[in-house]
Order: structure tokens, then C-alpha cells, then sequence
């Protein structure tokens, strides 16, 4: 018999990990495939190019079509800086909360989910439950596909994805999609009193940036009032702006970081033609007349396309008989459900905790969230008994 923990010795076991996007999960890749190994349950890792992280997916019943895949990523956003009242690494319990780094975003859902392996094993599955662990979903769900790919290629077609998000056990039909991008703006240094003689590529990205400003303002002018999403349009935002080497010269170089993040009836190619239009039609040509060598580039960081909601969809009306609810809701932030969707699967976000407290000092979940993730999961693998 392999190694038994409750959903809160398995939380503590995964938030102890820093997992932190720009480290290797590999640690905690490697003691979920040693806990499955000892219960007979085979795990297949999906590295990255330098095999310095991994997905991971198993499945626990038989290897028939039909079974249900339980999706998680691994990796959790810095914590650099914020003022954490306990070590966000450290599992902390205090007035019927469970604090730390990853509580709430996401390693709850799957932790419940690896210490039900016990109660899987035990009841006859006619069909199987698939686990999927991703890496590097907070920098734009970069680990996923690949893993994808190979669940639609190897595995006995599962009939729904649920994605353990964390939404309060609400069920959630639909997400953004976000596209990430970097500009590069290139001009020709000169004096700053001689802006005749010279092209500053931050006045140039200003005025790039203002016109992803002003798409963002007829979107909201245009949003419907009954959209399920908050804000209801799709978004573009700026974050992060670096050019220039001094106060009295014309910069040569400028570069910012934007994200597109889109209603699933909105296709954020249509704003990256729109501003390339501006860029090469309107701001470049009087430009190159001083400096032939201008130019503005932008190039895709990361593309995840968002979660449309599905018509009667198998993952939904398994997620709402098994909540009890008969309504559904939208997710203004991207996950990984629209790539399971992309690829032909029914797909939600269905998990516990609040996306309130994410990605802030203190994170933490509920308990009683903690129960009612138990309780569902329950109440799914029965369901896939009958």
C-alpha cells in the first residue's frame, strides 16, 4: 500500500516547494510521480526544451475512453517584495485558514485531488480520472500544449477537462484570452535639442502606447452591458516600459511589454493589425525621413486563447449536477481550459478557493473550501463508478 495523506498533509507537501515560474518544478514533479508509483499508478513527464521543468499526467482506473481529466498547474507567482506575515513556503493554519503561496492558486485542487488516489484505487471506476500538472501557466500557460497534445494522442479520449481554478466551487464556463507582446522601437540618438536631427524611440513608443490606450476605450465604449465578464470588453494594458540612456539624448531604443486580454468573441489579431497599421503607416514615414533605420517591431510572447462557453457542453452539465448549481460564470484572468479547448475537449474551471486572495501576500484557502473540494471530488469519482 503506497503513502496516505490528507488533503492537508498533501497542501503543506505541495506549497512547501518554491515553484516560483522562474524556478525548475522538477522537485515537485518527481514526489508526485514517487506518491503515484507507490500506489501502481505510472506517471509520464513532458519536459521543456533544457529539461529543467515538466508537466505530468497519470491515470488512476481503466484505460478506456471516457474518464475525466483533472488539471492543475504547478508553478506560483513571486513573492519578492510583498509583505507575507508568515513564510509563504511554510503551510500556516490559523482561524480556520490555511496561508501560503500557492493555497488558493493552485495547489489545493490538485493536492485534494492526489490524496483521493487512496479512495480512487478503492472504488470500481468504470471510468478513469486523468491527472494533468502543468508548468509556467503564470507566464502565459507556455507548459500545457505540449501536454495537451499528448493527452489527445496517447490517452483513451476523455469526455471532459476540469480545470481546478480557483473559483469558490462556482462553476465557470469561460475565460479571456491573453496575448502578451513586446514592442521594440528603434530611432537615432542625437542631442535633445536637435530633435531634428534625431528620432527618440520613446516619443515614438508613447504614442504606441497611447493607441493601445484608445482601442481599449472603444472597446469599453462598445461592451455589452449584459456580458458575463468584468470589465465586459476586452482589455490592453501596458506593464513595463524600458528605453533611453539619458535625460539630454534622443533615445535610440524603447521597449514595453503589453498584454491583450479578450473577450472570447473579440480576436486579438485584429488589434495587433490595427496597431500595426498606425505604427508603420502613420507614425514611421515621416520618421524614416530622418532616420531611414526606424522601425517598430513587435513580437508574441504568449498566446492563450480564451474559453468560450459550450452549448450543453459535457463538462459543464457534469460540473453543474455534481455542484448542484444551475448557473455558470465568467473568469476575466486565462488559464489553461482554453487550450484544452482548443484541442477538442469539453472544458471549465471548477475548484476551491477565492481568485480574490491570488497572487497576494497572505494568500491563503478556507477549510471549509478545503471540504467542499473533498466533497466534489467525491461525489465525481462515484459518478464515474456508475
Amino acid at each position: 500500500m503506497g503513502a496516505q495523506y490528507s488533503s492537508r498533509e498533501m497542501i503543506e507537501k505541495l506549497v512547501g516547494f518554491d515553484t516560483v515560474s522562474r524556478s525548475s518544478n522538477l522537485a515537485l514533479i518527481d514526489i508526485v510521480a514517487e506518491y503515484l508509483a507507490g500506489h501502481g499508478i505510472t506517471a509520464t513527464r513532458v519536459y521543456n526544451a533544457d529539461k529543467t521543468k515538466a508537466n505530468l499526467y497519470a491515470t488512476v482506473g481503466p484505460q478506456v475512453e471516457g474518464g475525466i481529466v483533472l488539471s492543475g498547474h504547478t508553478d506560483v507567482v513571486p513573492v519578492d517584495g510583498q509583505p507575507w506575515v508568515t513564510d509563504p513556503f511554510v503551510l500556516t493554519e490559523k482561524d480556520g485558514r490555511l496561508y501560503g503561496r500557492g493555497t488558493a492558486d493552485m495547489k489545493s485542487f490538485s493536492a485534494i485531488a492526489l490524496a483521493k488516489v487512496p479512495e480512487m484505487l478503492a472504488k470500481p471506476l468504470k471510468y478513469p480520472l486523468h491527472f494533468a500538472l502543468s508548468y509556467d501557466e503564470e507566464v502565459g500557460c507556455l507548459g500545457a500544449p505540449a501536454m495537451i497534445d499528448e493527452i489527445a494522442t496517447r490517452l483513451p479520449r476523455p469526455r471532459a477537462v476540469i480545470v481546478g481554478e480557483p473559483t469558490m466551487m462556482e462553476v465557470v464556463s469561460a475565460h479571456k484570452g491573453i496575448m502578451t507582446l513586446q514592442t521594440t522601437v528603434t530611432g537615432r540618438e542625437a542631442h535633445s535639442s536637435l530633435v531634428e536631427d534625431g528620432v527618440s524611440a520613446v516619443m515614438v513608443a508613447v504614442r504606441l502606447i497611447a493607441f493601445i490606450g484608445d482601442m481599449m476605450a472603444e472597446n469599453k465604449a462598445r461592451a455589452m452591458p449584459d456580458s458575463p465578464f468584468w470589465p465586459p470588453y476586452s482589455t490592453l494594458t501596458c506593464g513595463i516600459v524600458n528605453g533611453g540612456t539619458a535625460g539630454n539624448i534622443l533615445a535610440r531604443e524603447c521597449r514595453f511589454l503589453w498584454d491583450i486580454r479578450h473577450i472570447p468573441e473579440d480576436n486579438p489579431l485584429d488589434f495587433i493589425t490595427r496597431f500595426q497599421a498606425y505604427g508603420e503607416g502613420v507614425l514611421l514615414p515621416p520618421l524614416r525621413v530622418i532616420a531611414p533605420e526606424a522601425a517598430i517591431v513587435t513580437e508574441i510572447i504568449a498566446n492563450v486563447p480564451a474559453l468560450a462557453p459550450e452549448a450543453q457542453g459535457e463538462a459543464e452539465m457534469l460540473c453543474r449536477s455534481l455542484t448542484g448549481l444551475n448557473t455558470t460564470s465568467a473568469a476575466s484572468y486565462a488559464a489553461e481550459a482554453g487550450q484544452f479547448q482548443q484541442a477538442g475537449f469539453s472544458t471549465v474551471l471548477c475548484g476551491p478557493g477565492s481568485i480574490t486572495v491570488a497572487h497576494q501576500p497572505n494568500e491563503y484557502i478556507e477549510l471549509s473550501q478545503v471540504k467542499a473540494g473533498e466533497q466534489f471530488l467525491s461525489k465525481l469519482i462515484d459518478r464515474l463508478c456508475l
